[in-house]
């Protein structure tokens, strides 16, 4: 198959998976509305999928390290589906932890093995992994919209028709990995060992920047509908589009940091977006006016995630004999522990105000800034070779970055 045909089915299926992930947060409102839930108890449902995902990811990493498990895609992608249609049934906040963290489960298998076969695909381009990732970032921002029109109409006993995505997104895997089983079967690996050894002391300082950057991130999905709300004097149409800039923010980001690393090695661009970051978040929290705030959030949300795909590939570089396992922590636990704050910032809301509470968030993009002055661009013996194929090149090319 096409490198630029398994790039785009990956990143659409990718778009599929991540609708779940956004629409925990976009489900926040009809939760209160519907079951009148305080800041806590919300925090409380966006922790669920968070702390499964924390506990799940990893471990998943470990196994396709071991093994590899493409049929993890089509699976956990109807798993996650699966866990938020079914979030809104019933009136007990034990079950729709439960549903929310089945959901979490099935994103957390989904992404470390996804990671690893779109690195394959890429050939090791920062920009294919940036069009993949960009999938991502395209189904956070669509779910609020998804959620709105599914449950905004009908409230929260609709919520068994946000399955749909999960099926269409299982399907358009089958391909891909029907190309990949193809040529693996043809060509199968020497499993020699990689040229370069692990760098763990640099993936534990990368892995804490990404906890940082977590932390605003989630806070923000969590509460910026109702910060908006607050600040604006809208309603929840105010809020919805607060959403969708901070999701859309970070499609932007996430294509412009492929193409700034193609340009320019991956640490220094992700210290100047950190960089940036503090001030966008500074100017979110304290500037006023309504034009302005729906600015800062998407500066934020750009620079946030300018280094989403990088820090997946830096991390992968870091532990080349640990893909999967530096998949799954890069995209699943140091994500998840950055929910873990989330509740914190509710209590914090419910004793002060909410502006009050986002405050904090201004310095964790400063301290992933300091922590990336601390590394340095690791080497990459995959990196994609330049060929006047252009992204004609066939899956699975790069045998070094498909480790099994």
């Amino acid at each position: 198959m096409a490198r630029n045909k398994a790039i785009t089915l990956l990143s659409i299926g990718h778009a599929c998976v991540d609708v779940y992930q956004g629409a925990v947060a976009a489900l926040v409102p009809y939760f209160v509305a519907e079951r009148a839930y305080t800041y806590a108890a919300v925090s409380g449902i966006v922790l669920a999928a968070s702390l499964l995902s924390s506990v799940a990811q990893p471990l998943f990493g470990l196994a396709t390290d071991r093994r590899a498990m493409p049929w993890l895609l089509p699976v956990s992608t109807l798993v996650g589906g699966l866990g938020i249609a079914l979030s809104g049934l019933g009136d007990s906040y034990a079950l729709t932890l439960l549903f929310v963290g089945i959901g979490g489960v099935g994103v957390a298998a989904y992404h470390p093995e996804s990671a690893r076969v779109a690195r394959v695909a890429s050939g090791g381009s920062h920009t294919a992994m940036g069009w993949f990732s960009l999938g991502g970032n395209l189904g956070f921002a669509l779910a609020p919209v998804l959620v709105a029109v599914v449950v905004g109409a009908g409230g929260l006993r609709l919520t068994p028709l946000l399955v749909v995505p999960a099926l269409v997104g299982s399907l358009l895997t089958l391909p891909v990995l029907r190309g990949l089983e193809r040529l693996t079967s043809a060509a199968p690996e020497a499993g020699t060992a990689p040229a370069v050894p692990d760098d763990v002391a640099s993936f534990v300082r990368l892995a804490l920047a990404v906890v940082c950057r977590s932390v605003v991130f989630i806070g923000l999905s969590t509460f910026i509908a109702f910060y908006v709300r607050q600040r604006t004097g809208g309603g929840a149409a105010a809020g919805t589009a607060a959403l969708v800039v901070l999701y859309l923010g970070g499609a932007v980001g996430t294509v412009l940091g492929g193409a700034l690393a193609e340009r320019w090695d991956r640490v220094t661009v992700v210290r100047r977006s950190y960089l940036l970051t503090v001030g966008a978040v500074a100017g979110l929290v304290l500037l006023p006016g309504s034009s302005a705030l729906y600015v800062c959030i998407a500066l934020t949300s750009a620079g946030l995630y300018v280094p989403f795909s990088l820090q997946v590939t830096l991390a992968q570089d870091y532990l080349p004999s640990r893909v999967g396992t530096a998949s799954g922590i890069t995209l699943g636990l140091t994500v998840s522990v950055g929910g873990l704050f989330s509740p914190l910032i509710g209590r914090l809301a419910d004793a002060t105000s909410l502006q009050t509470a986002l405050l904090p968030l201004i310095a964790m993009p400063a301290l992933s800034w300091l922590l990336f002055l601390t590394l340095t661009e690791p080497a990459r013996p995959d990196a994609p070779r330049r060929t006047s194929g252009g992204g004609r090149g066939m899956i699975g090319t790069r045998g070094s970055s498909c480790r099994r």
